[in-house]
């Protein structure tokens, strides 16, 4: 039998048998084509949702389904917006879609765990929308269908004696962390073939006012793409967050599934 954590990797039958035997939560990550400044790579949402899903999979005997790699539109203050080269987002309709149609499909197979992996700030209402629509039409075609759904935001797993560890001089808040101490020390955990440390911005933290302009102000948005200083990124850092989300994460779907169906 394949013990891969990924389901890509698992034959039909492999992964008919995992479902069958062991009901393992799956995990699906879902993140964002969206710049991260000047030494991270366009990809860094989805593939740190789907680094911390593979760390938390292995702890709950879980699977991770291939991630949902393109999100909703990036919003100046917390992703420096649409303005920038290589950011490939889709319409709200396009992400609540795309879930509504995991939702039905992973129900189809007969799970009853679903873990929703975000990784991108702005896909989180288009999320619960996609994983309601999804439930309905599960029930709609089985009325006995178990489905239950998580859906979580990695970064809330992050405690605050940890991010006072991480952040001596203080913490800037998760908005203003978009490609800076938080993603860069992660990436350089999971994946530090991809960072360029010497391209290292220390830009920020962005001034925004209390208020939204439409077309978008991009002049209130740092040139590098970061919203707040990079400086001080480690592997060391990264892999303190790293732990701590994946065991926190590893709890919260021990005890989140355990409410029976109906109640």
């Amino acid at each position: 039998m394949n013990t891969t954590v990924w389901m890509n990797e698992l034959s039909w039958v492999d992964y008919q048998s995992r479902v069958q035997r062991d009901q393992p939560p799956v995990l699906l990550p879902v993140g964002a084509l969206e710049q991260h400044g000047p030494h991270l790579p366009l990809g860094t949402d989805g593939l740190l949702s789907s680094a911390v899903a593979a760390d938390t999979a292995a702890l709950v005997g879980g699977l991770v389904a291939p991630t949902l790699s393109y999100g909703y539109k990036s919003q100046p203050k917390c992703g420096g917006g649409q303005h920038f080269c290589g950011t490939t987002s889709v319409d709200a309709a396009t992400l609540v879609g795309q879930v509504r149609d995991a939702v039905r499909e992973f129900a189809r197979h007969g799970l009853t765990k679903l873990v929703i992996v975000n990784g991108h700030y702005e896909n989180q209402w288009f999320l619960i929308e996609g994983i309601d629509l999804g439930l309905r039409d599960a029930k709609a075609a089985d009325p006995l269908n178990q489905l239950q759904v998580m859906r979580l935001e990695y970064w809330d797993f992050m405690t605050p004696d940890t991010l006072g560890d991480v952040f001596p001089d203080g913490f800037p808040g998760f908005a203003l962390e978009h490609a800076a101490v938080l993603e860069t020390s992660m990436m350089l955990h999971y994946h530090p073939h991809l960072v360029r440390m010497d391209l290292l911005p220390d830009d920020g933290p962005a001034d925004f006012p209390p208020y939204d302009m439409y077309p978008p102000r991009t002049d209130w948005v740092p040139a590098s793409g970061v919203l707040s200083s990079a400086k001080g990124s480690d592997a060391a850092k990264g892999r303190l967050l790293a732990v701590e989300v994946a065991r926190r994460m590893a709890e919260a779907i021990t005890t989140g599934f355990t409410r029976p169906t109906g109640v």
